[in-house]
């Protein structure tokens, strides 16, 4: 089925006119490839999907509602907030740097907003923008200590830590817990809007009729330069299996109440992430500085602005999500944004695939990480274990994903791959 490209035939693409890049072609000669990348280190995200799956049957093996419509639903749309959160996660680790302040972020940010909303009478767009700019407001302020005086990030982060959670604490004041009210957009749209059965098949349709027409589009740009196109049957036969894995997800969490607004507005910014990062300078840069920053100051990248923008993005996120948690928990409180939130949304970047020394990583690894540890979280509740073993069991996989990374980054090195 396979066949090895002939160099001598003609023409023969720029990107694999050396002998080295020659590809092999037809199914033979994909396997091929990919089972040449697993060797090199180039793992992906199948160790994270290949986990999920072992979690799901394990958990499904001793409680059946696990798997249930219902329960695949919750999961969701309790991932969503905390998974906006480690978006921003996602972009400090590319770097190889880190915020260990998101979570105290996120909780003055929502209660700044509760406080705006429910004590001072403002609107509900005011408080949430005002609670977004204090998050921009405060990336901002890490990039100038990090980039004017050197502070490192694990340093001014953790005292931001401290310093946000006693702002926190500060702002709700004597009251101690602020309740949104209860016809409160914010409320309706975390909690209890759904897409219905026509809306999420027509988002579905234009998902894959994008992802095909992206692929398609890549194809010919790259014919046009003289360079290697994408493997069409590959394109093809992932577009059937979107569209077969999306469709039967639609209709099977339909049973109960569907795709959650607030899991569509998460997998939407997962995916302008991707694109902002995969296909527009900026996301170039911050995985060139992320790479060797000597190097890309070198070639002229403006490594200064790279480092501002991707912290005030990650705090503008901690505040997002601190936002749609409140409106999901109807409430603000003093513990709101504590450790768990803050370690959570760290180890969902980590477990997820982004690597802690900076360079890679995909936008999608907050997605895939939240998931995991909101299926651990959710399936030992139903086994009414104690949250004791939870943060054991937590704490055993992100090891276990740190390992991983550890040993890929290794043999990547050592196969001459990066």
């Amino acid at each position: 089925m396979s066949s090895t490209l002939d160099p001598t035939s003609s023409p023969v693409a720029a990107d694999v006119a050396d002998e080295r890049l020659i590809q092999g072609r037809g199914l033979g000669g994909l396997v091929s490839a990919g089972w040449s990348r697993l060797r090199g280190g180039e793992l992906g995200a199948l160790p994270v999907v290949f986990g999920l799956a072992i979690i799901s049957l394990v958990f499904y093996s001793q409680e059946a509602t696990f798997l249930s419509s219902r329960n695949l639903v919750s999961i969701t749309q309790f991932a969503a907030p905390v998974g906006v959160i480690s978006l921003g996660i996602v972009l400090v680790l590319l770097l190889g740097e880190i915020d260990l302040s998101v979570g105290s972020v996120s909780g003055f940010a929502a209660a700044s907003m509760a406080v705006l909303v429910v004590d001072k009478s403002q609107s509900l767009v005011v408080g949430m923008l005002v609670g977004v700019l204090i998050g921009t407001a405060i990336g901002s302020f890490y990039a100038l200590l990090y980039t004017r005086i050197g502070v490192p990030s694990f340093v001014f982060s953790l005292a931001g830590l401290l310093a946000f959670q006693g702002a926190l604490l500060y702002v709700l004041g004597d009251q101690g817990t602020i309740v949104l009210p209860i016809d409160s957009g914010l409320r309706e749209f975390a909690r209890d809007r759904f897409l219905s059965d026509v809306q999420a098949y027509a988002l579905l349709a234009i998902v894959v009729a994008v992802y095909v027409g992206s692929q398609l589009l890549a194809a010919r740009r790259r014919r046009a330069a003289g360079l290697t196109p994408p493997n069409l049957l590959l394109v093809a036969v992932k577009g059937v299996l979107l569209l077969g894995g999306l469709g039967f997800l639609t209709y099977y969490l339909g049973i109960d109440r569907g795709w959650g607004y607030l899991f569509v507005l998460f997998a939407a910014l997962v995916v302008a992430m991707d694109l902002v990062l995969r296909k527009t300078r900026w996301g170039r840069h911050v995985y060139a500085v992320g790479g060797n920053e000597e190097a890309a100051r070198r070639s002229g990248i403006k490594v200064g602005r790279v480092y501002f923008s991707v912290f005030a993005a990650a705090s503008t996120f901690a505040a997002l999500g601190g936002i749609l948690l409140a409106g999901q928990l109807t409430s603000v409180s003093q513990s709101s944004g504590t450790t768990d939130t803050n370690l959570t949304a760290i180890a969902a970047a980590v477990i997820g695939g982004t690597s802690l020394f900076g360079g890679r990583g995909t936008a999608y690894s907050a997605l895939l990480g939240i998931m995991v540890l909101q299926a651990i979280q959710n399936g030992l509740n139903l086994m009414n274990v104690d949250s004791s073993v939870r943060f054991m069991v937590t704490g055993a996989v992100l090891l276990l994903a740190v390992a991983i990374d550890s040993v890929s980054r290794r043999v990547r090195s050592s196969s001459g791959r990066g």
